[in-house]
């Protein structure tokens, strides 16, 4: 199975992911990273839209790995590491995991439709020519995606899925070139 990888996403220098890091010592010399520390680490406030609002949060609990509310050090390396670094395999575990909110393994499309609409809205507030429909991305991925047409994607069918065709991929993965996004937070923040 070959990975598509996405040409648009610059290297990020060890320099940038040092100073994220010294971000987080400073910022959280006990040793834990609570939501709100997290949104101001990446230069998200109150005043953000409530499309990157609603996203950190998926972010940030998708991170969480113990359900403790708050990211340790080593959970919040992992979570830098898979975003900026990671292969594109454990990037779209990643987004299943965020996608499915139960946590039962299984998408559905109330799941799907959740994610589809932040994300849209984040791409519409970034480029305001977006004209997608969400309930039309979400019948199409479903469509394509669900193999045994059980109303529920597997991470076996997302992961395939993705793989295999381009649209799918760019609609699935949540990183949402990370890398531009993490220089854009970096010139933001002091």
């Amino acid at each position: 199975m070959g990975q598509i990888q996405s040409t648009t996403d610059k290297e990020v220098a060890l320099q940038n992911i040092q100073e994220l890091y010294r971000k987080f010592t400073n910022e959280c010399p006990s040793g834990n990273l609570h939501l709100h520390e997290f949104k101001k680490i990446f230069g998200v406030s109150s005043n953000s839209p409530e499309e990157e609002l609603a996203f950190t949060e998926l972010v940030f609990r998708s991170f969480d790995t113990n359900k403790d509310g708050k990211l340790d050090f080593m959970e919040y390396v992992a979570a830098v590491n898979l975003v900026l670094r990671g292969k594109l395999i454990d990037k779209l575990k990643w987004s299943f995991k965020v996608y499915d909110k139960d946590g039962d393994g299984s998408l559905t499309n109330q799941e799907v439709r959740r994610v589809v609409k932040i994300v849209t809205k984040i791409k519409r507030h970034d480029d305001p020519k977006v004209e997608e429909d969400v309930e039309d991305i979400c019948d199409r991925i479903f469509e394509l995606v669900d193999k045994n047409k059980d109303s529920q994607i597997s991470l076996e069918e997302f992961i395939e899925g993705a793989e295999k065709d381009p649209w799918l991929l760019e609609q699935l993965r949540l990183d949402i070139a990370p890398t531009d996004w993490f220089i854009k937070h970096q010139e933001k923040t002091p």
